[in-house]
């Protein structure tokens, strides 16, 4: 079994920064990619950022310079830092992780952790 564990979402003013945090456990051999993806009501899910194994990273146009993505591979946690935020960044936040098992190589995703930005 893996699991995703996405933590730091809550309510915060615009301007404001938060910090998300997705920690991988389970019977873990290794993982490729890691993402952050987010839905606000309404909307389809859209990709937010993406992180290599090596560390190499590609952003939303409508968050870049303002959101870092980031990954501990020694925890097996990808962080998003979230700067500058606005209120059309209010979404439900899913972390997304290529992983390889034992028994073979999987998509895994967790169960959101939801961002609110105040006018």
């Amino acid at each position: 079994q893996v699991q995703l564990v996405e933590s730091g979402g809550g309510l915060v003013q615009a301007g404001g920064s938060l910090r998300l945090s997705c920690a991988a456990s389970g019977s873990i051999f290794s993982i490729n990619a890691m993402g952050w993806y987010r839905q606000a009501p309404g909307k389809q899910r859209e990709l937010v950022a993406h992180i290599t194994s090596g560390g190499s990273t590609n952003y939303a146009d409508s968050v870049k310079g303002r959101f870092t993505i980031s990954r501990d591979n020694a925890k097996n946690t990808v962080y998003l830092q979230m700067n500058s935020l606005k209120p059309e960044d209010t979404a439900v936040y899913y972390c997304n992780a290529d992983i390889i098992r034992f028994v073979g190589r999987m998509d895994y995703w967790g169960k959101g952790t939801l961002v609110t930005v105040s006018s």
